[in-house]
């Protein structure tokens, strides 16, 4: 075959400069592009690789941006913090200076002008945001955390971070833990508030001081006998009564070691430590850290002869006298009665006029449209508040049986439940727990005034299938809390069937509304007045009750009295330490504290709840210490969210130079590639051009 001129063009140059020129043009491609691909089809190994980095650094580069936009709040929320500490700091200070005997009245009316302008500036501090968005609100960042009560109105919800690896980064503390937190390292620790000193001459009373000195008897030649009653809570939720007894020359120890002994205490181990301050007033201390339970109250009597030969009882309330500063004794017929603490609360129909006197039978506090009861409901199990869900037997002792003689249940137990409707009607019910096998729970009414309940009683209904009687251990709160709303509105059920008693319950909320609050304490809010004409009083039916305090089996030791098993309402003492925190309240207590002028609790004066100023530091110390460890929290989060960043930020980088090496091009490279392209087509054009010059001559 004759090799012609256009098979050598073909062979050398048509090929050639079709492979050339696209490589000559990809390799400008990469040059100006600085990709070594374009396309999948160029590599699909790089173009796989690629886009697996591309795809990390994506989620890096959110990773990095999350991090970054919770580090500024944890880092505010630091800042707050710091400005936070500092104005506890001022407090400490002014209320150090409260408690110097030589401030005046106008200088400690100075101090607590400004611990008011402190206040105002911690709730601004509490109330800080970022781009609209509270820092201590928890999850619900458009609330403002606190109001102007001083109460927490955010959530518990902590919010994360994704910080790669399916890890997640808190960013923000919460109000609920830095307003409401809980230490469990902090003792319970309460006073009593009314001042006690020798009756003989005036001076202060110690452990070691004579009953006669506590209650004033002058006369040696008649003895007589002092009985102190004594109600309480120990640190696991139980509940206790005692009648005590002791000679004019008993000492006060022997008084104090037996109030140590109801709450447990034992030759080897104290539970709680019970003294005397220099004020005359009773404190105790919890040994056991983190319970917010305990609590008492004390009534001391002397027991004199009635008139029909009797012996008196604190319960016979017709004849009582109490100490009015007096020394001697009042005239035989009369109950010498000596208070030891006073809540201000309002005794509840048919109680005693003596405030002091009555443990738990006290209306709830009136402000307005709310009534609100003054003891928590708190679990026994774990400290936490109670809600509307709870049973009331994870509250109630129900560990030494109740009037039915059952243990380990509430079966038997009765709340009387007395006080004045919205109209301003008297109402007086009576609330009983029972199992479902002695017919379940149900409230009955006086309505005629007799003293006695009436035989038609109304089931408490439960929630589940089949509708019947709830049964007493499974008795929430939230069906006490229908009850109540029920009576105080005086919307009742038409009959005794679960239709009419739902009825009755949704009917009684427009007219107020029953609840427990953030507290665990119960409330009643009147929809109709501004200024309610409702009251409430509920109680134990036994709680005054200390006739069951005898020897039933003979072994020469009394019995205790059947104590509360719940307790709603109380003349208690004041809490001057607490595992639980609640910041706002307890700063207004110190405040109040130095408006009362107060070293010391002191019912004769002000505001008889203060605690004093002695104690208000106590109080702030436990606040500043809470703050302080919310406060290492935020640093801990805030080095873990900066740690976070920079190991984003050092994968990022990696991944990006990762990427760059399996698609970027080397430009050196390129360019001598580009260069022997550029020789290669020159000699390929020097070639044809040769082959194209000899196809002439030999055509010619």
């Amino acid at each position: 075959m004759r090799v012609t001129s256009n098979m050598y063009y073909k062979n050398i140059y048509g090929n050639n400069n079709s492979k050339l020129s696209k490589e000559l043009f990809d390799v400008n491609k990469q040059i100006s592009s600085g990709l070594s691909i374009q396309y999948a089809h160029d590599d699909i190994r790089t173009f796989t690789e690629t886009m697996r980095l591309d795809n990390e650094i994506t989620t890096l580069s959110q990773v990095t941006k999350s991090v970054e936009s919770g580090s500024k709040v944890s880092n505010q929320t630091d800042s707050v913090l710091n400005e936070f500490q500092t104005s506890l700091e001022r407090t400490n200070v002014l209320l150090i200076q409260s408690s110097n005997a030589s401030q005046n009245d106008a200088s400690m009316d100075a101090i607590a002008s400004e611990l008011k302008e402190i206040e105002k500036h911690l709730t601004n501090l509490s109330n800080t945001s970022i781009n609209g968005k509270y820092l201590f609100s928890g999850s619900s960042t458009n609330v403002k955390p606190i109001d102007k009560n001083g109460i927490y109105q955010g959530n518990d919800k902590v919010l994360n971070v994704f910080s790669g690896n399916d890890i997640f980064q808190q960013y923000n503390l919460t109000g609920a833990n830095l307003f409401l937190g809980e230490e469990k390292s902090v003792p319970k620790e309460i006073t009593s508030n009314v001042k006690n000193k020798n009756l003989f001459d005036n001076s202060a009373l110690s452990a070691s001081s004579e009953i006669r000195d506590l209650m004033g008897d002058k006369d040696d030649v008649s003895p007589n006998t002092s009985y102190f009653y004594i109600n309480g809570t120990k640190s696991n939720g139980t509940t206790f009564k005692e009648k005590l007894s002791y000679t004019d020359t008993d000492t006060i120890s022997s008084l104090l070691d037996d109030i140590g002994k109801a709450y447990g205490n034992d030759t080897n181990v104290n539970v709680v430590n019970v003294q005397m301050n220099s004020m005359g007033e009773i404190t105790i201390e919890d040994k056991i850290f983190g319970s917010s339970k305990l609590d008492f109250h004390m009534v001391g009597a002397i027991d004199y002869t009635d008139a029909n030969g009797g012996l008196a009882n604190v319960n016979d309330i017709d004849d009582l006298e109490t100490n009015g500063g007096e020394t001697t004794y009042p005239p035989t017929g009369k109950l010498y009665i000596k208070e030891f603490i006073k809540s201000g609360y309002i005794s509840a129909s048919g109680a005693s006029a003596i405030e002091g006197t009555i443990y738990d039978r006290v209306e709830f506090s009136k402000e307005g449209s709310f009534l609100t009861a003054g003891i928590s409901q708190i679990l026994k199990d774990d400290n936490t508040f109670a809600k509307p869900s709870t049973k009331i037997s994870e509250v109630a002792d129900i560990s030494k049986g109740t009037t039915s003689t059952l243990d380990d249940t509430l079966d038997g137990t009765s709340l009387i439940l007395v006080g004045k409707t919205i109209d301003g009607d008297t109402y007086d019910v009576k609330i009983d727990f029972k199992s479902t096998a002695n017919g379940g729970s149900s409230f009955s009414l006086d309505t005629d005034g007799d003293g006695a309940y009436d035989d038609g009683s109304y089931d408490i209904f439960n929630t589940q299938s089949p509708r019947v009687a709830v049964d007493a251990d499974e008795m929430t709160y939230q069906q006490l809390l229908d009850v109540t709303n029920m009576i105080v509105t005086n919307i009742l059920p038409a009959a005794n069937t679960e239709a009419d008693y739902d009825e009755a319950i949704e009917n009684s909320l427009y007219k107020g509304v029953a609840k427990l609050t953030y507290d665990g304490k119960m409330q009643f809010e009147d929809s109709n007045y501004g200024e309610s004409k409702a009251s409430i009083a509920l109680y134990d039916s036994v709680s005054d009750d200390f006739s069951l305090n005898v020897d039933s089996n003979g072994d020469g030791t009394n019995d205790s009295c059947s104590s509360s098993a719940i307790v709603f309402n109380a003349n208690n003492t004041l809490t001057i330490r607490d595992a639980k925190t609640d910041f706002f309240s307890t700063f207004n207590k110190i405040i109040k504290s130095v408006e009362n002028h107060k070293l010391y609790p002191d019912a004769n004066s002000g505001d008889i709840r203060s605690v004093g100023a002695e104690n208000a530091i106590a109080m702030l110390d436990d606040l500043k210490n809470h703050v302080g460890r919310s406060h290492s929290l935020v640093g801990s989060q805030s080095n873990a969210l900066q740690n976070s960043l920079e190991r984003t930020q050092l994968l990022e980088i990696s991944t990006m130079t990762l990427r760059s090496e399996t698609l970027d091009t080397d430009l050196a490279e390129a360019s001598m590639n580009l260069a022997q392209l550029n020789l290669n087509y020159q000699a390929m054009l020097s070639t044809v051009g040769k082959i194209s010059k000899l196809s002439l001559v030999n055509y010619l």
